[in-house]
Order: structure tokens, then sequence, then C-alpha cells
């Protein structure tokens, strides 16, 4: 597989991320690109890079959703964004328990294994401080792209903020490409384009 220095693959936050956050979306039709997510996958791409996808949908768990209707919202995002590499979705709510839940890093650790990857060879972008926190228990790197519903602590505690998706890969690459750790954060910016606040992250996660 191709790639860019160590960096082989970048992964991607859903909901407030790669697509506009519509709470508990079960609906196709509802998804729509954030700003600059066709340009940010170009990017990726053009490089050599594996992409890839990793959501909470506790909504399963809630009852709120089906697991056929959350297979439905990725096909969609995949026809507007795709193909991506791999996918990994976590059903399960805070009190279950799982391994998979961000900010434990059990989703990261299997899109590894898919890609036949290293953590070290992965990055993760996200919009709130559990992507982080799972990418940092995992040994990947993280990059922050907040939104409105981003937290100040949560932009603080980031050592990689981006204003938006395109950004954040170019800071992704360059690193890869000058070798820099990327420990420095960038001017962050609220972006736009987001809806209510994130209920997956933000009503049953700890915080």
């Amino acid at each position: 597989m191709g790639g860019t220095g160590t960096l082989k693959a970048v992964l991607f936050d859903r909901d407030g991320t790669l697509v506009v956050d519509v709470p508990y979306n079960g609906d196709p039709q509802l998804v729509r690109p954030m700003e600059s997510a066709h340009l940010a996958l170009a990017r990726v791409r053009r490089a050599g890079l594996a992409t890839g996808v990793l959501s909470n949908q506790s909504g399963i768990a809630r009852g709120l959703l089906t697991f056929d209707q959350v297979l439905a919202v990725n096909q969609r995002v995949d026809e507007l964004l795709g193909p991506f590499d791999v996918w990994e979705i976590c059903p399960h709510g805070q009190a279950d328990g799982c391994t998979c839940r961000k900010p434990a890093p059990g989703m990261i650790l299997a899109a590894c294994s898919t890609l036949g990857l290293h953590p070290s060879q992965v990055a993760f972008v996200g919009d709130i401080g559990a992507d982080v926190e799972a990418a940092t228990a995992a040994g990947s790197q993280a990059v922050l792209v907040p939104t409105h519903v981003t937290r100040a602590d949560e932009i603080e505690a980031a050592g990689v903020v981006a204003e938006n998706l395109l950004t954040a890969v170019e800071l992704l690459l360059d690193a890869a490409t000058t070798g820099t750790t990327g420990t420095t954060a960038t001017t962050a910016t609220t972006a736009t384009g987001g809806a209510s606040p994130k209920p997956d992250a933000r009503q049953d996660a700890p915080v």
C-alpha cells in the first residue's frame, strides 16, 4: 500500500467531521458533506493513503436507530465521499462497557488490523475530545477539527487543531513529508455547517 513517509492511512469520524451532524440520523437523504470534505479526501487519496470512517452510533443501543438504518446512511456517505477502505461502527451505549466506543481505541485498532497497518502509521481526524483520546490511546496521530459543539477545554487539550478538514489533511501530509512531530496546534476557528450538539458524544459519554 502506498503512503507518504510513515503515514499510510487517515481515518475520520463521521458525524460533525465528514458530514453535518444530524442527531441519530437514520435517513440517507439528510446526509450532507462538511465544507472541504471532498477536497480533503481527494488530497489524501492523491497521496496514496488509505481512508476510513469510525463512528459511535449509540442510537442502536438506545433503540433510536436500527443497524440497517446506520448502514444505509453509511452507504450514502460512501456514495458522496467514498469509496472508503474501511468502516468501523460502535453500536453500543456507554453502559455496555465495550472496547470499541470512543474514547476507547478499539475501532482504530480494528481498522489498523483490517488495513494491515501499525497504529503509528495511522492518523485520526475528529471534532471532539473523545476522537483525540481514542487516537492517543491507540498510539495514532490525531487532529481536532472543532465545530460549534467542541468545548474549549477539548481544543486546549488537543495537540493539533485545524480550522477545517483540508487544513487537517495538509498538516498531516506536511508532517509526514518533513518528519516533524506535528504537535504544535494551529489557530482554530469554529467550523460551519453543524447541526445540534452531537448526541452520541454529549449525552451519554464521559465528559
